[in-house]
């Protein structure tokens, strides 16, 4: 320890020359260069030997940031080192940073410990680090990871980020329980960007709360051996969760993140675009996202048992314009949405989607997706027949003014529901279907009850029925009196004034209880026009 206002480091410590260009630097607030001035064997991730003049002491690191020596007069104190290796274990478990820290370019020998430590601000840049262990980390400002390779896995459980968490293009390979990121509980006060990061086992976010955004584009999330590649339930973003492509700076797929810790790159597929990839399922039940869920230009990799799963999430927008998945399911069991953006080729086929008790206000396709298709997609979220997904397509289709697309989604209903029942319901329901359209184009009705205006007129005018009473009936009228056997309510002082018999007289009872059915599905379906149902 230096006594204070002693700026020298202690005789014990034996600083090397890297060591004692560090000191002076962090009593100065400047950068430690410790780079040679050769791309290649200043890279980090490389495969060249760092040699003595470059490494410094974890203690040595430790005792700057825990008890440091004091600032030159007119300078603030600050740990600022780019090219330096990092031996033994950094661990300021527990401990108070107060110094703003960068290290940039680094490697470090074995893990980093920062579990209940307190940083103002803490910035690792490319740096190469067999681990991060930083449960119930908590900064001030800004924590940065950026191009970062992690080989055995971030623990961030519990931890609170004042401002932004930044992981842009780092590479996180899974630990020895097979994750890579280990991020419960966690809490970000604004942005957590994540752009075109690499992602070799579970990123868990289960129950984290970002307070702006969460930004995974063009990132590529792998774990196909295990359950999920992202399992993020009762996760809350206040804004939006980017789950989209990513590119060049001034390309349409670029973010506002700049250098030196956004996306300056091309991508590593020589493209100007790198979509967002899971290889794996996909588990965001619970969640809460105040603005969106934007899936555009995602893929899916999935094994025949893992799920993207959206159960119960609540957004007030959800688009679904990614890629379709070949195998695995999508689950929306549950899920409330008011604006639904989706393409019809987003979607999987039957059996591969699931969305009982989906719920959605409006729909917008993008590009074409007619209602023959979209009927397609209710059928395929419904192996076996349920009411809901049509219910729900039908209003959503009324809302919108389209009330000739919610009859068909309705007569869609019923036909898919006709599949179930016995054979002789089944029977029945096509002679519905046939003659009425289940009461959905009343149109048809009326065309009926012409057609058998006709026939009764026809018939009767060859065999008219005497009287009831001699004398007493009106002026014979075979049109009248079919018009009067048809209609069910209307008197026209014809039908009870004569007396068929025979075949007439079934004929009659034909046409009266004809007139019964269709009536009524006319007047049914006259209602739904007036109550837009």
């Amino acid at each position: 320890m230096t006594e204070p206002g002693d700026g020298d480091a202690p005789a014990d410590l034996q600083l090397t020359s890297a060591e004692w260009s560090m000191w002076q630097a962090f009593r100065n607030g400047s950068t430690c260069d410790l780079h040679i001035g050769d791309p290649a064997r200043d890279d980090p991730h490389g495969q060249h030997l760092w040699g003595p003049e470059r490494r410094v002491r974890a203690r040595v690191v430790a005792l700057l940031l825990l008890d440091g020596p004091p600032p030159q007069p007119g300078r603030v104190s600050a740990l600022k080192i780019t090219g330096a290796y990092i031996t033994d274990t950094l661990d300021v478990a527990g401990g108070t940073i107060k110094p703003f820290v960068e290290l940039r370019d680094c490697r470090f020998e074995a893990e980093v410990v920062l579990p209940e430590s307190r940083f103002t601000t803490l910035r690792l840049v490319n740096c190469a680090i067999p681990r991060v262990e930083a449960a119930r980390l908590h900064t001030e400002g800004d924590l940065h990871l950026p191009r970062c390779v992690v080989h055995s896995g971030i623990r961030l459980t519990d931890a609170h980020i004042g401002t932004d968490l930044m992981l842009n293009q780092t590479v996180v390979h899974k630990d020895r329980q097979g994750r890579s990121i280990m991020a419960d509980g966690m809490t970000v006060a604004q942005d957590l960007q994540a752009e075109m990061m690499e992602s070799y086992g579970e990123l868990s976010l289960r129950g984290a709360t970002i307070g702006v955004s969460l930004s995974l584009r063009g990132s590529r999330l792998s774990n196909p051996f295990g359950r999920r590649a992202l399992n993020a339930p009762q996760l809350t973003v206040e804004r939006t969760l980017y789950l989209t492509a990513a590119g060049l700076a001034n390309s349409p797929f670029s973010s506002s993140a700049t250098p030196p810790y956004g996306i300056a790159h091309t991508p590593s597929r020589g493209t100007r675009m790198q979509r967002f990839e899971c290889e794996g399922g996909m588990r965001l039940d619970d969640g809460r996202f105040g603005d969106a869920v934007d899936f555009e230009h995602a893929r899916f990799i999935m094994e025949s048992d893992q799920e993207l799963s959206l159960r119960r999430i609540q957004t007030p927008e959800l688009r679904f314009l990614g890629e379709r998945p070949q195998r695995g399911r999508v689950i929306l069991s549950g899920a409330r949405v008011v604006n639904l953006v989706d393409k019809s080729a987003s979607w999987p086929g039957l059996g591969g989607l699931w969305m009982a008790g989906f719920a959605y206000e409006t729909l917008i396709p993008r590009g074409h997706f007619p209602l023959a298709l979209r009927l397609q997609w209710v059928a395929a979220a419904t192996p076996e027949y349920a009411p809901e997904p049509y219910e729900m397509l039908a209003t959503s289709l009324r809302t919108t003014g389209e009330d000739s697309d919610a009859r068909e989604v309705l007569l869609a209903k019923q036909r898919r529901r006709r599949e179930t029942l016995p054979l002789a319901a089944k029977a029945w329901g096509f002679l519905q279907d046939w003659t009425v359209a289940y009461g959905y184009r009343p149109g048809r009705a009326a065309v009926w009850m012409a057609i058998l205006w006709a026939i009764g007129t026809i018939y009767f005018s060859m065999s008219p029925p005497p009287p009831l009473k001699a004398g007493e009936a009106p002026p014979w009228n075979p049109y009248l009196y079919a018009l009067d056997l048809l209609l069910p309510v209307i008197d026209l002082n014809q039908g009870a004034a004569w007396k068929p018999g025979g075949g007439a007289q079934w004929a009659a009872a034909i046409l009266i209880l004809a007139g019964w059915v269709l009536a009524t599905t006319v007047a049914a379906g006259a209602s739904r026009l007036l109550r837009r149902q």
